[in-house]
């Protein structure tokens, strides 16, 4: 459980990192399971429901970017955030209730790994409440070379950032417009099992793996149980009351929504075809780490 320091950060800087939360024997599970599933995108000329490749992947030289809904895809990865090591923090941050809304399996393999651009997840899927927050698990460890998310303190207190290029949404946040300094970021640096929660609003990206080691991270996105969805999401949406009811991984169903003064601006219009984050930012020209990469 989380101790009051834990919670008053998480309260203050809008993210919390809980150090080596897994075994070593069960972080190895999930990698090797990890590892299956790439080798299985060999063949594969492109992307499909559960693969996002990387620009150079080859047939013969699988290269996974993302893995999307692994909650679907094997059970070692569903079971995972009802574990109460993780549910158990979560009902303190949101609430006897606790909704799954969606997961993915970032990729950022050793030399190749592609970055993902400043942003904040509650542009992609605002809801009627802002409890919503991602739940990460460090696959590796966790170094300032091989990608780690970056989190700017005190950002999910502040304004939603505009999210949309050339009248598109295209999830990144605009920094220039914004005046956001990005050089006071707080790096995710941790071992291998260990589990970040971040708040919806917390602006956060992550560079380019330039190292020699991978840097696998298992992102669940949750929100309290009263918090319904406004818009959005890349991932499949809810498709009737007893899906989104199904959703739950503790507490009761309610149809009264809790309001709250938040602010939204819909993720519309979306370009045609993007499934993925890294597709919608390869639209835009607002690019802070590939200029950043170009640079250097």
């Amino acid at each position: 459980m989380l101790t009051e320091n834990q919670i008053k950060q998480y309260q203050e800087d809008g993210f919390v990192i809980l150090p080596e939360l897994l075994s070593d024997h069960e972080v190895q599970a999930l990698r090797d399971k990890t590892e299956a599933l790439c080798q299985n995108a060999a063949g594969l000329h492109c992307g499909n429901d559960v693969y996002d490749l990387e620009d150079s992947h080859q047939p013969n030289a699988p290269r996974v970017r993302r893995i999307k809904a692994p909650h679907l895809v094997d059970e070692i990865y569903a079971s995972l955030i009802r574990d109460e090591r993780v549910l158990g923090p979560l009902k303190q941050l949101l609430g006897s209730s606790v909704r799954l809304l969606n997961t993915k399996l970032n990729l950022k393999s050793k030399g190749y790994g592609a970055p993902v651009e400043w942003h904040q997840d509650w542009a992609f899927y605002p809801h009627s409440n802002d409890d919503v927050l991602a739940v990460g698990v460090f696959l590796n460890d966790v170094s300032a070379d091989n990608g780690p998310l970056n989190f700017i303190p005190g950002s999910h207190r502040g304004p939603l950032f505009d999210h949309h290029d050339n009248g598109y949404f295209c999830g990144i946040a605009d920094l220039e417009a914004e005046k956001v300094d990005v050089s006071d970021a707080t790096p995710g640096i941790a071992p291998a099992g260990s589990v970040s929660i971040h708040h919806a609003r917390t602006l956060h990206g992550s560079e380019a793996n330039q190292s020699n080691e991978d840097r696998g991270l298992l992102l669940y996105e949750v929100a309290a149980g009263d918090a319904w969805p406004l818009a959005g999401g890349l991932g499949k949406p809810f498709t009737d009351l007893n899906e989104f009811n199904a959703r739950l991984l503790c507490g009761e169903p309610v149809v009264t929504p809790r309001l709250a003064n938040v602010p939204v601006r819909m993720p519309l219009p979306i370009h045609a075809g993007a499934t993925s984050i890294y597709q919608l930012q390869e639209e835009s020209g607002r690019r802070f780490y590939a200029e950043k990469m170009r640079a250097n």
